[in-house]
């Protein structure tokens, strides 16, 4: 099999040169003291807890050993550990109060030496570990070394896609450091982070670590005392993929200074003729997405630089699309700014975890098994535990991103357990947005959609109480020559021989199909998927983003007919509040 895999280099990799991802790795909470720690690393990786006196390997952070990018670009055994070592000099004016390390994520357990003292470890292979090494850094030359403990065989810790046998909808594992590893000083009290919550009028700002302070907003000051801060915005302007407007705020608290941003955008559920909507800024909003696997042909979860998440959004919002389902996967912060800022509704999904059975999971519910009792279904108590745990970090780290609209917890029955407990958890921690606790099939808990996976045949309108949600269907696959990583097997739901016949089922597909459901309450649609992915050929890109399958001016006129539609759906809703205000007037 290895013989008929090719390696496939995106033009970003090709280009890459010097050290990657200096961009400035938290655009939400930003200081002046930033020190990136990318680039070149001393690696080597080891069956036992013990660092060897010598790492003989190279590796380029932050790209992880498997992919090309990293220069190392190879398996890794299950059960590794995988250790970098690396001298910085560090300048006297740079150390503060207090000295941070960040790791933006590594897969799964992160343990952080500084001269040989440990400051601590991190677990879960998705989120930011965050170290105080100020007892052990100094001025001048510094050891640094992290060690990386990765084991996908227990399934305990979230893996989203990974696995040790790749192969159809399942790819290459992902090891170690994948994201920014730098450093920052503060002072001795410092802003954690800010929670940002929008309403119509303006947004509460609630700071973690810090009490009392100052909010610089339009040119004017508001100070207040205790953790929370009110900006009211005159004659606001509200934040869609069609206006990403972002109002740009600082906060002075105590010796720190951070700069932000938010914007003020509504997501409410309305009846609508009869019919559940989804309702952005008050109106009925048709959520026209694709499935978004943040996979990369070069560097696996990461992309030889930010700027390529810019460059995709852009081409994707070139065809008219407006939403990403982030698929079973937590992106680097950059990729969550660039959606704010260009604008690009993101739902987000949970990283799953625990067991997948193809029979349960898959075959009996295409069988048309779509519901079941799912209390208890994960029967290792630290597996669902570390679900929580993990699910909960997730909206604590992404909540303040306007982009992010909707919440999926359970992906088609893997890992499902105790869903309703689940959405009761998230709905308490944000109540802010939309949760889809089962995204496929198995629904029957708490949840604020009906959500539906079609494959194999055509999507048809379903009657329901709450809004409708087309969360996966179509996955036409068409290879283009050059352009795949597996050309002897391909994985898709319905093949096309040429470029022109598969713009043309696709078209017919959303004509035929996704259009006249609109009426009949649908309010999303996320096709199946943004790229090509190893064995998968089902993207609107080839794997190595260098083919765009669809083009602007072929897909221009269906997206045009889907937003139309729901416009209708919107004039409806006009007519029907003013009918009401003109019956509460008399």
């Amino acid at each position: 099999m290895k013989k008929k895999l090719h390696d496939l280099m995106t033009e970003a990799g090709e280009r890459l040169a010097g050290c990657p991802w200096q961009d400035y790795p938290r655009p939400q909470l930003v200081r002046d003291s930033y020190r990136n720690l990318n680039g070149t690393w001393e690696f080597g990786v080891t069956a036992e807890d013990r660092m060897p006196e010598k790492l003989a390997e190279t590796i380029l952070v932050p790209f992880a050993p498997q992919s090309m990018l990293s220069g190392v670009h190879r398996d890794i055994p299950d059960g590794s550990y995988l250790w970098y070592r690396r001298a910085e000099a560090i300048p006297q004016d740079f150390l503060g109060e207090r000295v941070l390390l960040h790791v933006g994520a590594a897969d799964q357990v992160v343990t952080v030496f500084v001269n040989g003292t440990e400051c601590g470890s991190h677990e879960g292979g998705y989120l930011e570990g965050v170290f105080d090494v100020t007892a052990a850094v100094r001025a001048g030359e510094n050891e640094f070394v992290l060690r990386v403990y990765d084991c996908l065989a227990d399934r305990v810790y979230p893996y989203g896609k990974q696995t040790l046998r790749r192969g159809g909808m399942w790819y290459t594992p992902v090891s170690g450091i994948w994201k920014t590893v730098w450093l920052e000083s503060v002072p001795e009290t410092y802003v954690k982070g800010l929670r940002i919550v929008p309403d119509r009028n303006g947004a509460e700002i609630t700071l973690e670590g810090i009490r009392g302070g100052s909010v610089l907003f339009g040119g004017r000051e508001i100070t207040f005392e205790g953790e929370r801060v009110y900006i009211p915005v005159e004659h606001p302007r509200y934040w869609s993929p069609e206006d990403p407007y972002l109002y740009r705020f600082a906060v002075r608290a105590g010796a720190d200074e951070v700069q932000s941003y938010f914007a003020l955008r509504t997501l409410e559920t309305k009846t609508v003729a009869g019919t559940a909507r989804l309702c952005l800024n008050g109106r009925p909003y048709f959520f026209h997405g694709l499935l978004d696997q943040g996979y990369y042909s070069d560097g696996l979860y990461t992309p030889a630089g930010p700027d390529c998440y810019e460059e995709e959004i852009r081409r994707l919002k070139g065809l008219g699309f407006n939403t990403l389902r982030k698929h079973i996967k937590v992106e680097d912060e950059r990729f969550y700014y660039e959606c704010d800022r260009l604008g690009m509704i993101v739902f987000q999904d949970m990283v799953q975890n625990g067991t997948y059975h193809f029979l349960k999971d898959t075959v009996l519910p295409t069988a048309g098994l779509l519901r079941m009792n799912d209390r208890g279904r994960e029967r290792r108590a630290e597996v669902r535990a570390e679900f929580a745990r993990e699910m909960l970090e997730t909206v604590h780290a992404l909540q303040a991103h306007p982009c992010i609209c909707y919440w999926t917890i359970f992906n088609e029955g893997w890992g499902q357990s105790d869903s309703s407990a689940m959405y009761e958890k998230l709905r308490e921690a944000d109540d802010s947005r939309w949760i889809d606790s089962a995204s496929g099939w198995f629904a029957g808990g708490r949840t604020d959609v009906e959500s539906r996976h079609v494959y194999f045949r055509r999507p048809k309108a379903v009657k329901a109480k709450k809004p409708f949600v087309l969360s996966e269907f179509g996955g036409y696959s068409w290879k283009p020559e050059g352009h795949c990583y597996n050309t002897s097997s391909t994985y898709g739901y319905g093949a096309f021989r040429s470029r022109e016949a598969l713009v043309k089922g696709i078209a017919a597909l959303y004509e035929e199909s996704v259009l006249p459901m609109i009426p009949a309450g649908l309010c999303a649609a996320i096709y199946t998927q943004v790229s090509d992915v190893e064995d998968e050929t089902n993207g609107i890109f080839s794997y190595d983003r260098k083919v765009q399958k669809i083009l602007p001016e072929e897909f221009a006129a269906v997206s045009a007919k889907l937003y139309a539609a729901m416009e209708k759906c919107a004039g409806e809703e006009a007519v029907n509040s003013e009918t009401k205000e003109v019956i509460q007037q008399k």
